[in-house]
């Protein structure tokens, strides 16, 4: 089927970031993972394979129609006004402050401000009252079942160190 001459080609190479960063993070996670038990390997080889099949299925489709004139590799399309408009640009920096803070706030008091946060901007910032008690209770929840329950090795804050010790005092 010939193109439309009037029809741009289509800007692929903001969609192939993620496919991309997907692929990177699956090799080096195949790397970390040689002296692990072997269920484990099995369960991160499957996983990862089956990630790694179709990022590069993706990818082979992006090559397709570049060279079918379909496409480019362009990067116009990457950020835009959309993005500002629909909250990504803020759903971004709420996750990487997630990632940044997780370690010196805690698990749970991160996981409160990330939830606050990513509902605030995909609410456009409507019903504050009601998100905050949701954040809370699903923050509430994860430090129960995470923190308290299966002991896990999640970053412990303030929050965490207050209930250990509000739990062995009384």
């Amino acid at each position: 089927m010939a193109q439309d001459p009037s029809e741009k080609p289509r800007q692929l190479g903001g969609e192939m970031v993620i496919p991309i960063l997907a692929i990177v993070f699956t090799l080096y996670y195949f790397s970390t993972i040689w002296n692990s038990p072997w269920t484990a390997q099995v369960s991160a080889f499957l996983i990862g394979g089956i990630l790694l099949g179709l990022c590069s299925l993706f990818v082979l489709r992006c090559v397709v129609w570049v060279n079918a004139g379909k496409g480019s590799f362009g990067f116009s399309n990457l950020v835009n006004m959309d993005d500002i408009r629909t909250g990504r640009i803020g759903l971004f920096i709420a996750t990487v402050l997630f990632c940044v803070l997780i370690e010196p706030l805690g698990f749970t008091l991160t996981t409160f401000l990330f939830l606050l946060s990513s509902m605030a901007v995909l609410s456009k910032f409507r019903n504050l009252g009601l998100i905050t008690g949701i954040a809370a209770l699903i923050s509430l929840i994860g430090w129960a079942v995470f923190i308290l329950a299966f002991d896990t090795r999640f970053p412990r804050g303030w929050f965490e160190m207050t209930m250990e010790a509000m739990l062995q005092n009384g």
